[in-house]
């Protein structure tokens, strides 16, 4: 048991900013293409956390084009570069689930000051 928490906390990030429900975050995503690899940016609005650990995720949503876009990252995954804080939102619930029925300024979440 010891050699698997050993593991499991060697795999994990130490340098992870802290992110919560309602905050506006950048996430790095490694992108593979043939040999080469680059670094492709997905900014928006943390609507959910889940799990705690090694199998840790965030849910973040933007909006591209009219489209709403959810995408859902391990915390811990290789494939995550980098989390950056763009702006800190103020929030009275857990999940975020009712940002997908609005649109526009509806939408928004208010700023921390």
């Amino acid at each position: 048991m010891d050699a698997l928490k050993l593991m499991t906390e060697s795999c994990m990030k130490k340098d992870l900013p802290e992110i919560n429900v309602g905050d506006t975050v950048r996430v790095g995503v490694k992108i593979k293409e043939g040999d080469r690899e680059r670094i492709q940016a997905f900014e928006g609005t943390v609507i959910a956390k889940k799990h705690g650990g090694i199998a840790e995720t965030f849910t973040v949503r933007r909006v591209a084009h009219g489209v709403g876009i959810e995408r859902v990252f391990p915390i811990h995954s290789p494939a995550v570069a980098s989390v950056d804080v763009v702006r800190r939102g103020k929030v009275r619930r857990a999940k975020l689930y009712y940002l997908r029925d609005r649109v526009g300024k509806a939408a928004k979440v208010k700023e921390v000051k």
